[in-house]
């Protein structure tokens, strides 16, 4: 077994998280919102798990980078893309049973089909438009004044059904309000939006699926609303990772 002590950092766009790992298991993690200093933050959170761990601050460690900055952190001993990272961190984190992972990021969205080993044999990803991403839904907490941890509740207690015509995040915002003002609930909003949102994921997984276990993960994953949406569409089960957002730092480490 590998003793060596093991930091997965994954820089993403809207958040950085770094993974403490040994012998394969999750140590210590945790995550900062993504700013200006990058590689300041990244060294901050690694200083912090060592810390939480009582470890010296010269301990030996190997650090293993992500994500759209992961070139950012010199002090990374090697660098890999995130679809990998992804594909290994949900893999072993499902104790080998995804064959497929929704990942939704804070600008992105990634569907990625893995084989029974854990190695990625196709994905796809929409980058082009932040419908349904951690950004997405941060806009509408703002608009509707609410937090993102309240939707699944407000969303499973919704009665009256509406119809989002548009989940562009520059449209979005303007028809939540528009809806408001016609006297549309919050819950009818939330419920049209997750829906809105289920159906973009799996047009962009197709009908399709492979055989085994789906897998969400990413921030928005938290929302359980969401998944019961898109299982709704697939007319399957959608699985949340535990720690959903630390999946791709964890999969790094484990490279």
């Amino acid at each position: 077994m590998d003793k060596t002590l093991r930091v997965g950092l994954d820089i993403g766009s809207a958040a950085i998280k770094a993974v403490f790992v040994k012998d394969g298991r999750m140590l210590w993690r945790a995550l900062a919102p993504t700013a200006p200093g990058q590689a300041d933050i990244a060294q901050r959170l690694i200083d912090e798990g060592l810390d939480a761990l009582e470890l010296e601050r010269d301990t030996p460690i190997e650090v293993v980078s992500t994500g759209y900055g992961k070139k950012l952190f010199k002090r990374a001993s090697r660098n890999i893309d995130e679809i990998t990272a992804n594909a290994l961190g949900a893999f072993r984190l499902s104790d080998g049973k995804a064959r497929a992972v929704i990942n939704i990021g804070g600008q992105d969205m990634k569907i990625i089909i893995m084989n029974d080993r854990g190695r990625v044999v196709d994905f796809k990803m929409n980058d082009k438009c932040a419908a349904g991403t951690g950004r997405f839904f941060e806009l509408v907490a703002r608009a509707l004044d609410t937090p993102i941890e309240d939707f699944s509740g407000l969303c499973a207690s919704a009665i009256e059904e509406v119809e989002i015509n548009s989940v562009c995040v520059v449209f979005a915002e303007s028809e939540i309000i528009s809806l408001l003002a016609r006297g549309v609930r919050k819950e009818a909003i939330l419920q049209a939006l997750h829906v809105s949102i289920a159906r973009r994921i799996t047009g962009l997984l197709g009908r399709n699926l492979p055989q085994g276990a789906v897998f969400l993960d990413g921030g928005p994953a938290q929302n359980r609303a969401l998944a019961a949406a898109i299982e709704n569409e697939l007319m399957a089960e959608v699985y949340v990772l535990n720690a959903p957002q630390y999946t791709v730092a964890y999969g790094a480490a484990l490279v």
